[in-house]
């Protein structure tokens, strides 16, 4: 699992630096992007093997970008996480809708979120 390149998309710098910071001490290789459309970019340059969307970002929300995302045929397969405040029953429902590989709810715990995404991903228990 060393070294697995995941993207992760926020607008907002501080978690954006608290969950590469916190990927990259468990041994993730964390590329960053803080809107939906500098993700795309990012996975048409080098191809992660998961990305950690925030839901709500200006210029591209996280849902948009996956919605893209699973849309084409050479990056559907990539698991998605999004990163969500969202709680609601429609709202799951709509993002399972996507294909997305699972729902991490803002607030979390910094130091579960490795562990976390690795389970949701099927890394690791």
């Amino acid at each position: 699992m060393a070294e697995t390149p995941i993207l992760v998309a926020d607008d907002d710098p501080d978690i954006l630096k608290l969950i590469e910071r916190r990927l990259g001490m468990r041994g993730y290789e964390v590329g960053t992007a803080s809107n939906g459309v500098e993700a795309l970019e990012a996975v048409a340059l080098a191809t992660p093997e998961a990305i950690v969307l925030d839901w709500l970002m200006p210029t591209m929300s996280g849902v948009e970008a996956c919605a893209k995302l699973k849309a084409d045929p050479e990056t559907a397969a990539i698991p998605v996480v999004l990163l969500t405040a969202k709680t609601q029953e429609a709202d799951r429902r709509r993002f399972a809708g996507l294909g997305v590989a699972g729902v991490l709810t803002k607030p979390f715990d910094p130091m579960a979120l490795p562990g976390h995404i690795a389970q949701i991903l099927g890394w690791e228990p």
